[in-house]
C-alpha cells in the first residue's frame, strides 16, 4: 500500500535547495538526532546541577524610550531575548517572559533568573524578531501580551507566521525565506541561512523554517543568530562575503554539550569565536546561556569556556560580551 505523504501544516510552496516539500533541512548539513539518541542522552548521565535561582549580577534594566544617532545600545533580558535600541527603532530579539521555556506551565525547563527588564518597562516595541518555533524561542504568551500593548511588526521565518496568527490573530506577521530582504522603517532586513531544525511537537519536525537576520542600519550592520550549529563556518563565510561584516553579531554561546548530540544544532563558545572572526564582526553580545537549563553544562560553563576561547584567539574581552540578565551593551561605533 502506498504511504501517504504528510502534510505540513504551516507552510506550502515550491521545492527549493533547503525546502523537499514537506520539511526544510540545512543543505550539505547534519539532521537532528532521533528519539533513541535523545534517550541515550536524557539517561546518559553528565548533567550538571543548576541551582534553582541563579541571580544575574546586574539589576533589571529600565531602557530610554528611544536610542538614535550613531548610537547602537543591547539589553538583555535572558537567554536569547534581547532589547536592541537602534536608528529610533525597539526591536526584540525571540521575546519569551514566560517562567518556563516550555509547552506546559507545570513541566519544562524553569527560568533561573528573572527577566532583565520587567515586561511592564518595556519602551514601545516596533519591531519583533523570532528566529525559530522551539519553546525558548517562540512563546506565545509573551506574544500575546506584546501584540496587546505595542503592536509590533513580527519578522520570521517561513511557517513560523501561521503558528503565530492562529494563536494571536490579531499579530502583525510577515515570513521569510532565506535570501529575502524587507524594509521597515528606515533599516532594511535580510533573512539569512543559520543550521538548526524546528518542532513544536513530535509530528512537525522541520515543517517551519529557522533563520538569521541582518539588519542594516544608519548605524551599522547587526547579524541576529538565535541558534545554529558551527557547520564548518558555512554561513558565517557567506554573511561576510555577501554584508561585507557587521558592527555587532549577536551569537548563542551555551546549550552545547554532550557534543555527539549538539554539535549539529548549538555551537559551543570556540566555534562562536570562529563565527565572530569569520564574520568580520566588530562586536558580539553572547547569548543562550544561564536562563533555561536545557542541556549539560553548567551554569557558568559557557562564559568560562568563551573567557579561554577569546585568550586562545587574541580577541580582547571588551569585544565580545557575554551578556547577563539586566546588562546593557553600548556598542561602539567603528
Amino acid at each position: 500500500m502506498r504511504k501517504t505523504k504528510r502534510r505540513n501544516p504551516y507552510y506550502n510552496g515550491p521545492v527549493s535547495d533547503h525546502f523537499d516539500g514537506t520539511h526544510f533541512f540545512n543543505p550539505e548539513g547534519i539532521e537532528p538526532l532521533g528519539f533513541r539518541d535523545l534517550l541515550r542522552w536524557q539517561f546518559g548521565g553528565g548533567r550538571e546541577r543548576w541551582s534553582q535561582s541563579v541571580p544575574s549580577p546586574y539589576a533589571a534594566a529600565k531602557p530610554d524610550p528611544r536610542v538614535d544617532g550613531e548610537d547602537l545600545r543591547v539589553t538583555m533580558v535572558g537567554h536569547a531575548t534581547m532589547l536592541l535600541q537602534v536608528a529610533g527603532l525597539n526591536i526584540l530579539t525571540d521575546p519569551v517572559w514566560s517562567e518556563r521555556a516550555s509547552p506546559f506551565a507545570f513541566a519544562g525547563p524553569k527560568r533561573v533568573v528573572q527577566p532583565g527588564i520587567a515586561f511592564d518597562d518595556l519602551p514601545p516595541i516596533d519591531l519583533v524578531l523570532v528566529s525559530h518555533n522551539h519553546y525558548d524561542h517562540l512563546d506565545i504568551a509573551t506574544l500575546r501580551r506584546l501584540c496587546a500593548k505595542h503592536r509590533p511588526r513580527v519578522v520570521t521565518p517561513l511557517g513560523n507566521d501561521t503558528i503565530i496568527r492562529r494563536a494571536v490573530p490579531d499579530m502583525q506577521t510577515k515570513s521569510m525565506d532565506w535570501g529575502e530582504r524587507i524594509s521597515h522603517a528606515g533599516i532594511s532586513i535580510d533573512a539569512e541561512p543559520a543550521h538548526h531544525w524546528s518542532a513544536r511537537g513530535t509530528a512537525d519536525r522541520r515543517m517551519a523554517l529557522w533563520a538569521s537576520f541582518v539588519l542594516s542600519t544608519p548605524a551599522g550592520k547587526i547579524y541576529h543568530i538565535g541558534d545554529t550549529g558551527f557547520h564548518h563556518g558555512i554561513n558565517y563565510k557567506a554573511a561576510q562575503r555577501k554584508h561585507g561584516g557587521f558592527r555587532l553579531a549577536i551569537l548563542p554561546i551555551g546549550a552545547y554539550e554532550p557534543r555527539w548530540f549538539m554539535k549539529g544544532q548549538h555551537q559551543n563558545p570556540q566555534e562562536a569565536v570562529i563565527g565572530m572572526k569569520l564574520a568580520n564582526a566588530a562586536y558580539v553580545a553572547g547569548h543562550h546561556f544561564a536562563t533555561f537549563q536545557l542541556t549539560n553544562e553548567a551554569v557558568d560553563a559557557p562564559a568560562k569556556a568563551l573567557q579561554d576561547a577569546m585568550s586562545e584567539h587574541d580577541i580582547p574581552p571588551e569585544r565580545f560580551r557575554p551578556l547577563r540578565a539586566g546588562e546593557v551593551f553600548n556598542v561602539p561605533a567603528v
